[in-house]
């Protein structure tokens, strides 16, 4: 098992995998409220046979390389995630997320998170465009997004059902040559 250290607050980044199923339920369920107000996450891992059903999904597309899922740790306690939803190599693309408990906002852990990840994807898996999906809605996601240097695209109105609503989905993204640009080194994950 490895953890990537997040700063000196003593955060880490480690691999989200099935057999922290019970953990992962456990945290969705603390933050369920919050994490669930524009991720459907919350909705999705509803039970232990939920949870680990989500994580063995997000295994098998890691040994497919088509994604990765990461639990932040805080205190020695799982606190939020950062993701990659979809990833493809070939064309070079992925989709970036996170998620976050309400007791660990506010302190710049999916920021650093996302930065490590990005910059995992860019300089070793040669990535060549990060997309972040947000819901124009979700203001913390979208200054996660500002923070990383992405770029505002546009927005897809109304172009998301969740909960019975439509939302107004923001697209991001950061391109490989201006990720190096600005010089964001996190430690890598290899």
């Amino acid at each position: 098992m490895y953890a990537i250290s997040l700063g000196d607050d003593g955060a880490e980044l480690r691999p989200l995998e099935p057999w922290r199923a019970e953990e992962f339920l456990a945290h969705i369920d603390r933050g369920r409220e919050f994490i669930g107000a524009y991720v459907g996450l919350a909705d999705a891992v509803e039970d232990l046979a939920a949870s680990r059903a989500f994580l063995l999904r997000y295994a098998e597309k890691a040994a497919a390389d088509a994604g990765r899922i990461y639990g932040i740790w805080a205190d020695g306690k799982l606190v939020g995630g950062v993701l990659f939803r979809t990833m493809d190599v070939a064309q070079g693309t992925a989709e970036a997320g996170c998620w976050l408990e309400p007791s660990a906002a506010g302190r710049g852990l999916v920021t650093r998170a996302a930065r490590v990840i990005i910059d995992w994807a860019v300089e070793e898996r040669g990535i060549h465009r990060v997309e972040w999906l947000v819901s124009s809605a979700n203001r913390p996601s979208i200054a996660v997004a500002r923070r990383l240097g992405m770029t505002k695209e546009g927005v897809l109105r109304e172009s998301f059902l969740y909960r019975g609503k439509r939302h107004d989905m923001e697209v991001w993204s950061v391109l490989a040559p201006e990720w190096r640009a600005a010089h964001i080194n996190p430690r890598p994950l290899s």
